[in-house]
């Protein structure tokens, strides 16, 4: 009996050819999100509207029977929230945040004037952090040199003094040039909320189209992709509506006690950017205080900064001790350290979208793709049906 010569090859081929088809598939896919990579802003926004608009439109499904109604109650609820935000908020929020750019050079010339005394008052602490005893002459203003700038260069390793000067002025710079994007984004902002509105209207076409594709020469496409992005797309709206929730907590409070502390002229500027840093977590609660603090300094001096920490931590603390373990529950909770971690490799892989999204595409691969993947695998994707009414 002579053996199979051919067996050894073919069954080779049968293992390697499922993994090299799965290999071209997520590189086909990657390639795809690298080369619209300038599009994602819109993409994302798009995203986010649609979802919230769809929670709305299933959810008056009991009391509204016709879709197409219900899609356009949602949007114009929907578009009414953002109008009256738009005029209320929005234009207060732009005026303070002008002002405050444009006086963050006095912000910080005040806040080097306080780190000088402290560093004279307290010479054991200038000793440990050798930044406060620097420039001790009160060098003139305007010269470049500054205990923050000193600090910042330390904190983030920006290098020398003239370098790290200079780059510190480039991240000033920066701040002060975000009006620049205004109009992009307020562009992709409009239409997100026209390509949202058009998707949901018509939504179970479109899922029925995309599902047919599994019975079309592309069915190893779809069978490869489709669920791992059904599963994505659940885990990051999921995560995105339970930070929102957090966000407005995070920013109604935070409205109060700027409120308390006497600093309401500048109360739309730090709400917005205490709602928009929530979206970045832990990192964002770093990055919403130092407007808090550098306007308490200067308007009312180091005792309302200090209460202003103070309102910041606890405000935090509730956060992360009442409202995370209600609404998340066991969800996206990942130890602070590593949150940390996804967010630096996220920012400087991918700037802002790594801050943003790092978070959830992490809880997404460990939880669905590492833990869960045979489950994912099992676990078909719905189609409507023809019969199916919606």
């Amino acid at each position: 009996m002579t053996p199979d010569c051919g067996q050894g090859p073919t069954n080779v081929a049968e293992r390697i050819m499922p993994a090299l088809i799965r290999i071209l598939v997520w590189g086909g896919v990657f390639a795809v999100v690298f080369i619209l990579r300038s599009f994602f802003l819109l993409l994302f926004l798009t995203f986010v509207f649609g979802y919230i608009q769809n929670r709305g439109v299933n959810r008056l499904q009991g009391l509204i029977p016709n879709r197409p109604l219900r899609v356009v109650l949602v949007a114009s609820i929907f578009l009414g929230v953002l109008i009256t935000v738009g005029v209320l908020l929005v234009p207060r929020a732009k005026d303070q945040t002008v002002l405050f750019v444009t006086q963050l050079p006095q912000y910080v010339e005040r806040l080097d004037q306080e780190l000088g005394a402290l560093g004279e008052r307290y010479p054991m602490i200038a000793n440990a952090i050798p930044e406060l005893g620097a420039f001790a002459d009160h060098s003139a203003p305007g010269d470049g040199k500054s205990r923050v700038a000193a600090l910042v260069q330390q904190i983030f390793g920006m290098g020398d003094p003239p370098d790290g000067q200079h780059k510190v002025n480039q991240l000033l710079d920066l701040v002060r040039g975000v009006g620049g994007r205004i109009a992009a984004i307020a562009s992709a902002f409009l239409l997100a909320l026209l390509f949202s509105f058009l998707i949901v209207l018509d939504l179970p076409r479109l899922s029925a189209s995309v599902c047919s594709l599994e019975n079309s020469k592309l069915g190893f496409v779809y069978r490869e992709v489709a669920g791992s992005i059904r599963d994505f797309a659940m885990v990051l709206g999921k995560a995105l509506e339970a930070q929102f929730v957090i966000a407005l907590v995070n920013a109604t409070l935070t409205a109060i006690g700027v409120s308390l502390l006497g600093l309401g002229s500048s109360m739309a500027f730090l709400t917005v950017i205490v709602f928009l840093c929530s979206f970045i977590p832990v990192l964002g609660v770093f990055i919403s205080s130092v407007p808090i603090c550098l306007i308490a300094l200067q308007d009312s001096g180091l005792t309302t900064m200090m209460l202003g920490i103070v309102m910041i931590t606890v405000i935090h603390l509730l956060e992360g001790y009442v409202l995370n373990p209600r609404i998340y529950g066991s969800y996206m909770r990942i130890n602070p350290v590593i949150v940390l971690v996804i967010l630096t490799v996220g920012a400087k892989l991918f700037h802002i979208w790594g801050l943003v999204l790092g978070v959830p595409i992490c809880t997404y691969i460990f939880g669905h793709v590492i833990q869960h993947k045979e489950m994912v695998a099992a676990a078909p994707l719905s189609c409507p049906r023809d019969d199916d009414p919606e």
